[in-house]
């Protein structure tokens, strides 16, 4: 399995972006898909996550409004929409999967991507 964000760069607050997830060497469509982000010094905290059968969404307070994770398994792609960036959305951005994961917002992932930075300047 490997995952492989871009999409990221730098923006002015205000601004957006949208970080892609490639998958290859698995089921995507039975892979629940999260998005997660890491400041240096900080734990990694989720993002979105989308479900791997209905494709229900969830997102952190944080980024709830602002923010959209889709998915589409006929690419084997995830997608996560960032609108109105705040300099408080500077990360490290990454994307994971795990199969048959219900429970995608606080679940465990083994699939890690090798993630994409993400800069808001204010």
């Amino acid at each position: 399995v490997q995952l492989v964000e871009s999409g990221g760069g730098l923006v002015q607050a205000g601004g957006s972006l949208r970080l892609s997830c490639a998958g290859s060497g698995l089921t995507f469509e039975d892979y629940a898909v999260g998005w997660f982000r890491q400041v240096p010094g900080k734990e990694r905290e989720v993002v979105a996550c989308i479900t791997h059968v209905r494709e229900t969404t969830y997102y952190s307070d944080s980024v709830k409004d602002r923010f959209t994770i889709t998915r589409d398994n006929a690419k084997y792609m995830s997608y996560l929409q960032m609108n109105a960036l705040k300099p408080e959305d500077t990360a490290v951005y990454y994307c994971a999967a795990e199969p048959r994961l219900r429970n995608c917002l606080f679940g465990e992932y083994d699939y890690w991507g090798q993630g994409t930075q993400v800069t808001v300047s204010s």
